[in-house]
């Protein structure tokens, strides 16, 4: 009997600049990316590179970053309510955030 085994391999980065070993085509987009951040004055850029095989559907990759980026909206919103919170008690508290020396 033949025994079936599935193999799969799936690779995936995100980068804020180029790589130490980038070539020098690659340093040149992440200075177009840079200059793109500056005019825009806002934002970030990230290059994201992911490999998957065997071969699923751009489609399905671009689903699976949508609900990537859905739990990073949602952690982010989660420390904003935090840090929101600490703001109001550091004001209201003030005396229990003192820093004492002993």
């Amino acid at each position: 009997m033949k025994v079936y085994k599935p193999e799969w391999q799936c690779t995936f980065s995100v980068n804020e600049a180029a790589e130490e070993s980038a070539s020098w085509k690659e340093r040149i987009a992440w200075r177009l990316r840079y200059m793109a951040d500056k005019l825009d004055c806002s934002g970030r850029t990230i290059k994201i590179d992911c490999s998957v095989t065997p071969q699923v559907s751009r489609q399905d990759i671009d689903t699976c970053l949508g609900k990537g980026f859905e739990v990073t909206q949602s952690l982010l919103t989660q420390l904003a309510h935090q840090a929101a919170c600490e703001d109001v008690m550091r004001h209201a508290k003030a005396d229990l955030f003192e820093n004492h020396h002993h």
